[in-house]
């Protein structure tokens, strides 16, 4: 199954993986996490949830999008001189273990075997518009987890130079919370964060150039980082620039000054508030109309990203 093929013809949802006697050692908010010995097993479900509470409907499909989106990105920034190595080995199926082959209709197209890593304490976020809670933040202090702004930008003006803004890692049903540099350098180390920070920009600015050129603005995006359990070596892990972790806005109706249209999780943000949902479960139900529009929204991002510029 080819990028642009996964995940669209896929109607039902699946909401949790369930794959025998191999051990599940975690579960995210979208990823169940298996134990091949060797290696790990990213189960990409279609669970989708927002202000960090998993919602009782998933997105049809939406695991194999991640999938896809991560991998493309996976091995297209891989090309580009100073990127970090990444944990993928395969998104292959007909490459995982043998004891994956009876799950095939589970696994297919929304799955990776990576490397083992021990992820890092910290969410890495980079910002190059003025959205979200940057946006909050700096409308009431002027600055974005430690980081000074100048005074009078608007809503979703686009920042001077992308920044690095890490927050803190939650568990699920907990909230990150923006931190500074400076905190993020007491928690891993000088060097890791110095290393992080770096890397996190270089992959920001290469794939922001390559998005627009493809119709469509990365506002912001977050990544995550641990270190190899084999080597200790620096890892990207986890997904990378998908709709799940990251704003994606419509080029050509790029406004500034106020709320933009998106390509991501942001539409289901919206519906949540406009019902006036505070955030704590339990979760409302979403309409049929909203899961399909979400969907949508999910497919044509993996379009045009993965489309030829």
């Amino acid at each position: 199954m080819t990028p642009k093929e996964s995940g669209l013809k896929i109607r039902t949802p699946l909401l949790e993986s369930q794959l025998g006697d191999i051990p599940l050692v975690a579960k995210g908010k979208v990823r169940d996490i298996y134990d091949l010995g060797d290696a790990l097993l990213f189960v990409a479900t279609d669970r989708i949830s927002a202000f960090d509470v998993i919602l009782p409907e998933g997105i049809p499909g939406k695991g194999a999008i991640l999938t896809a989106l991560s991998c493309y990105w996976f091995n297209t920034l891989a090309l580009f001189d100073g990127m970090p190595k990444t944990h993928l080995i395969t998104a292959e199926f007909d490459h995982f273990p043998e004891v994956c082959q009876a799950y095939r209709t589970t696994l297919a197209g929304r799955s990776m075997l990576v490397r083992k890593a021990k992820p890092l304490p910290v969410e890495c976020i980079v910002r190059g518009y003025l959205s979200g809670s940057g946006w909050k933040d700096y409308h009431q202090n002027g600055h974005i987890s430690g980081v000074k702004l100048p005074e009078g930008l608007i809503e979703s003006e686009r920042l001077p130079e992308p920044i690095f803004t890490p927050s803190t890692k939650a568990s699920i049903g907990g909230h990150d919370m923006n931190i500074s540099f400076a905190e993020m350098k007491s928690k891993i180390g000088e060097d890791l964060a110095e290393k992080v920070r770096k890397a996190s920009l270089l992959i920001y600015k290469q794939a922001s150039k390559m998005a627009e050129a493809r119709g469509i603005i990365i506002a912001d995006t977050k990544m995550e980082f641990g270190l190899d359990e084999k080597t200790g070596a620096l890892l990207l892990i986890d997904e990378l620039l998908t709709p799940d972790a990251s704003r994606f806005w419509p080029a050509a109706s790029y406004v500034p000054g106020k709320t933009q249209a998106s390509f991501d999780k942001q539409f289901v943000r919206d519906y949540l508030l406009s019902i006036n949902w505070n955030g704590a479960p339990p979760p409302p139900h979403l309409p049929d109309q909203i899961i399909q529009q979400t969907r949508e929204r999910y497919i044509e991002a993996l379009k045009r990203l993965t489309s030829p510029a």
